[in-house]
């Protein structure tokens, strides 16, 4: 008998972030500009990584605006 195991997750890490103008258009908190990683694992072994920006509250940690860098 063969098992595969396909155990595939995703994570997001802020890298960096810094203070932007403007508000959250879902909590009126402050927005910040973060350098995000995203890394994609199977079985525990990183496959993919992607460097890109975004745009986040500070507070309640919603994705306002993404764009690569």
């Amino acid at each position: 008998m063969v098992f595969f195991c396909f155990l595939v997750d995703q994570r997001r890490r802020v890298r960096s972030s810094k203070p932007a103008a403007g508000i959250c258009s879902r909590c009126g908190a402050c927005a910040s500009v973060a350098d995000m990683v995203t890394c994609t694992r199977f079985c525990y072994v990183t496959v993919h990584r992607k460097a890109w920006r975004a745009i986040i509250c500070t507070f309640c940690g919603a994705l306002l605006k993404s764009y690569n860098r």
